[in-house]
């Protein structure tokens, strides 16, 4: 197959798109790390991955983040800090800017690509890029069409990555210089002003998680694998709760760590990569994702590099905290061959609770599961310094609150009505502190975690003799072979159990009060499911007094 062979017939053009650049359609991941190195963009490590930096954001801008507000939006984008609107003829004025832009580049580098897996239910994304880096970063991380798939490709959607570009707020109707802009009525996006790639994975994951919900399909910012049986397993969890870790399980095969469908047939990866922090990886603690920083074809961002060895330091932050690694799937052992999976028999939920007050594991209803859902609870802790232990809570709604386009309760209402027609189960599993709160409990043994995940996922713990937790109502397993039964007890593991009983109720209070907001847009069972002091119903938290009134 010739070069030649990978240029769709729908070109530039077809888009309104008029440029002199030499333009490099569809290139594989040799060629365009050839590129980037012949440009300067990057160097290759001794091991072989492309070794790059993304100047002054080594983060997505949430701030610049931009959506167009029109007929088909008004009425349906959650407008608030992560959903800013764009008036129309602001992004018209961006839109006529960036195609200046493109007519005077010199190079382009096009990638026709897929989000989602499933045939039926993938959207046709072109990505236009500056940089050939970027390029293979993109191509990397989404789903490639097969090389005879190229000639026909007609993109839906188009996203033009330019991070020379400078917005002019006043013109742009933006914030600063850097805009990432969306318009979902033109099947349109524009990123400028910042070299973080990973801008265009995101952009990407909001539009299905706008695109998808009518189609009655779940997105969902998670992990995903499959047991021997058939049976898979979603894993919903904020940074730090050990989503990427639990889900990269030797016994099982992975689907995917970050973006996933869940339609009615299969639970689909929205990539065909993973994205994963780089910085203090050890051989010893991710050995396979560590083995991916040693392999051609691996892009790192902002990783230190000695420039004569090309040795790399993954302990180094001096050019990021957030540095990263991005990879094409099946660098992962044991990674599923069609990125996709059966319907889930099991439905887990992540949090580090840092107030110690979560027992490790807990079995949630239908309505309880889209409670914590919407709620996306985890806490971090406030500092390591002398005397600082106090934890604080984190609630991000989906557990991916930037990426969600719609309102949450879009989410929250699709998952709870698959969990209750695929008869799924739920957990809430804490991988946070037990003993007390930060400071003066200890994290959650890894074994116990691993112990009760695999009881709950080969069914053995839906056997089990369960209490009904006192502040948040769900059920929590007595005993559970392998696992010391005093964990299962938070408040027994408690020094002083009254400490233990005022910190639930203040735990009790952020959910309620975070929740309220959630209130008016879920059905009483819903807002049944919230933790109460007592449970003796929520008739016992003020908070909750007034939301069911």
């Amino acid at each position: 197959m010739s070069v030649t062979d990978r240029v769709p017939r729908s070109r530039l053009d077809a888009q309104g798109i008029a440029t002199g650049a030499e333009i490099f359609w569809n290139l594989t991941t040799a060629p365009l790390v050839e590129h980037a190195v012949r440009r300067g963009e990057g160097l290759l490590a001794k091991d072989g991955p492309l070794v790059v930096r993304t100047g002054l954001h080594t983060g997505r801008s949430a701030q610049d983040k931009f959506t167009v507000r029109d007929e088909l939006t008004d009425n349906v984008i959650w407008w608030n800090k992560g959903n800013k609107p764009m008036e129309p003829a602001a992004f018209d004025r961006l839109h006529d800017d960036f195609l200046l832009a493109l007519g005077s580049m010199e190079q382009l580098y096009v990638a026709d690509l897929y989000g989602g897996s499933q045939p039926e239910h993938r959207v046709k994304v072109r990505v236009i890029n500056e940089f050939a880096w970027h390029n293979l970063f993109i191509r990397t991380l989404l789903v490639r069409p097969e090389a005879e798939e190229l000639a026909d490709f007609a993109p839906e959607y188009t996203i033009i990555d330019l991070p020379s570009f400078r917005a002019d707020p006043e013109r742009h109707g933006c914030r600063t210089e850097t805009v990432v802009a969306v318009n979902f009525a033109k099947k349109l996006i524009l990123i400028g002003g910042t070299a973080y790639a990973g801008e265009m994975k995101k952009s990407v994951f909001g539009l299905l998680n706008f695109i998808l919900p009518p189609k009655g399909i779940m997105p969902m910012h998670c992990s995903a694998n499959i047991g021997h049986e058939g049976d898979t397993a979603i894993f919903f969890g904020l940074s730090g709760t050990g989503k990427t870790t639990l889900s990269a399980d030797p016994k099982r095969t992975l689907i995917g760590d970050d973006e996933h469908g869940w339609s009615d047939t299969a639970v689909f990866n929205f990539e065909g990569g993973c994205y994963a922090k780089m910085i203090r990886l050890s051989a010893e603690a991710e050995p396979e994702i560590y083995a991916t920083s040693k392999r051609f074809g691996t892009v790192l961002e902002n990783v230190v590099i000695d420039p004569v060895t090309r040795e790399l330091d993954l302990d180094d932050a001096t050019h990021a905290e957030n540095s990263r690694g991005a990879y094409p799937i099946d660098f992962i052992p044991n990674c599923s061959a069609e990125n996709m999976g059966p319907t889930p028999k099991n439905v887990i939920m992540l949090t580090a609770d840092a107030f110690g007050v979560l027992p490790p594991i807990a079995r949630l209803t239908p309505d309880q599961a889209m409670y914590h859902f919407l709620s996306g609870y985890t806490a971090k802790v406030a500092g390591t310094e002398i005397g600082v232990t106090e934890p604080e809570a984190t609630f991000s709604t989906c557990f991916g609150a930037p990426f969600m386009p719609r309102h949450p309760s879009v989410y929250g209402n699709l998952l709870k009505q698959r969990i209750a027609e695929g008869h799924v189960s739920c957990w809430l599993v804490n991988t946070g502190w037990t003993g007390g709160k930060y400071g003066v409990g200890k994290r959650m043994p890894i074994k116990e975690t691993r112990a009760l995940l695999d009881a709950a996922l080969d069914g053995s713990l839906n056997n089990a003799q369960f209490r009904k937790d006192p502040n948040f109502g769900f059920e929590v397993p007595v005993a559970v072979p392998g696992v010391d039964s005093r964990l299962l007890d938070p408040r027994s593991t408690w020094a002083d159990p009254a400490e233990y009983d005022a910190t639930a109720a203040k735990l009790v209070d952020l959910f309620v009060d975070n929740f309220a907001q959630f209130a008016d847009h879920v059905d009483e069972g819903v807002r049944r499911a919230a933790p109460g002091v007592g449970q003796s119903g929520l008739q016992d938290h003020p908070q909750a007094q007034a939301t069911l009134a």
